[in-house]
């Protein structure tokens, strides 16, 4: 997807004018979105192209093209999701990942002292994750999303300085992103006393199945991380015990633009006269984009992890289904009433999407 990175040269000398330009530009995206979905919906529907063009007034080689590239793009989307899959740059971990718990936690354990000493290690860029939805943008894509949610932290926050709990959410937020990453995640965002991460999939079902054996091998580690590696040290600054929720569901997602991460670099230019060198400042603009993931499947994971008892993990139906035989013995489905959840899904024929939470 072609985007702009750095402004003009009229640009330079206005910082507003970036602005102005860039409502132009989203107004002028959002069209052209719209116009082009529109032919693909007409021609999905079985209308063909002249007809098309008459009614929509474009031109009928516009309207080919614009259906041209819309095949060409999802076969695009096969090859690269085909190919990063099996890239150290992109994948998800193995059925059977090669992690080191004891190491992961032993590590955890010299962090989380240091946080709580004032002094956090942050090691998550999300550029990473920045750099991985772009390559997704425009496209529907099928992802595991896990919520873990960090329970009791609005008593926490009234009956600890906010100095101490500040601490505390650090050292959840960085453990809880770590074993993100060493499991093949991505974190995509801290929303307060709760970390929302993905992790990827081609959407065949073989790849579904390891994404989501990732993802719930990774929720068990975040259990061992928060019982042998935060509480024990939280318990010797007398602080409360972490209580983790984790909701864990698979589908489709839309990777949406969500605004613009805008920085500006200054470069010194050299500029002789009578043999004074002098020095010109020259403000460039980079603009970048900034996406988040939009989806009914990561509201479901998000509400479903309230329905966890502490220190447990809840999985979606279509999650439970790819886990074999041995991973689901370790789940039981949760009897709920409808008053409390009445959520459906398209893939249970419309029927209430049953939850399954860890014995």
């Amino acid at each position: 997807m072609a985007r702009r990175n750095t402004m003009h040269e009229s640009d330079k000398t206005n910082p507003n004018s970036h602005d102005d330009e860039g409502s132009r530009d989203s107004s002028a995206n959002i069209s052209n979105s719209y116009r082009r979905q529109t032919i693909l919906n007409l021609h999905k529907s079985g209308i063909t192209t002249d007809v098309i063009s008459s009614q929509t007034g474009i031109p009928q080689e516009k309207v080919d093209k614009i259906i041209q590239d819309a095949y060409l793009i999802e076969r695009r989307k096969g090859e690269f999701l085909k190919q990063s899959l099996h890239s150290s740059s992109l994948k998800s971990s193995s059925p059977n990942p090669q992690v080191d718990l004891n190491s992961i936690t032993t590590k955890s354990q010299t962090r989380v002292w240091k946080t709580l000493e004032g002094e956090p290690e942050f090691v998550i860029s999300v550029a990473e994750t920045q750099n991985v939805l772009e390559k997704f943008a425009r496209y529907k894509t099928t992802f595991v999303i896990l919520n873990v949610d960090l329970l009791g932290s609005t008593r926490l926050s009234m009956t600890l300085p906010v100095d101490r709990l500040t601490m505390i959410i650090q050292a959840f937020n960085q453990e809880m992103s770590i074993v993100v990453k060493e499991f093949g995640g991505y974190v995509l965002k801290y929303v307060g006393d709760a970390v929302l991460a993905f992790f990827v999939t081609s959407g065949n079902k073989f790849e579904a199945k390891v994404a989501c054996i990732s993802a719930v091998n990774c929720a068990k580690c975040m259990l061992r991380i928060a019982r042998e590696a935060l509480n024990p040290i939280l318990d010797q600054y007398d602080y409360p015990e972490m209580n983790l929720r984790i909701g864990i569901d698979i589908g489709v997602n839309a990777i949406i633009q969500i605004g613009w991460d805008i920085q500006s670099n200054i470069r010194k230019t050299g500029k002789n006269n009578t043999n004074i060198n002098k020095k010109k400042k020259e403000h460039l603009v980079i603009r970048k984009p900034v996406y988040d993931i939009l989806s009914y499947t990561m509201n479901i994971a998000v509400k479903m992890t309230a329905l966890a008892n502490p220190n447990h993990i809840v999985i979606g139906q279509q999650v439970y289904d790819l886990l074999d035989d041995n991973q689901r013995s370790a789940f039981q489905r949760l009897d709920i009433s409808p008053e409390i959840w009445s959520y459906v899904s398209n893939n249970t024929g419309g029927n209430i999407y049953n939850i399954y939470t860890d014995i």
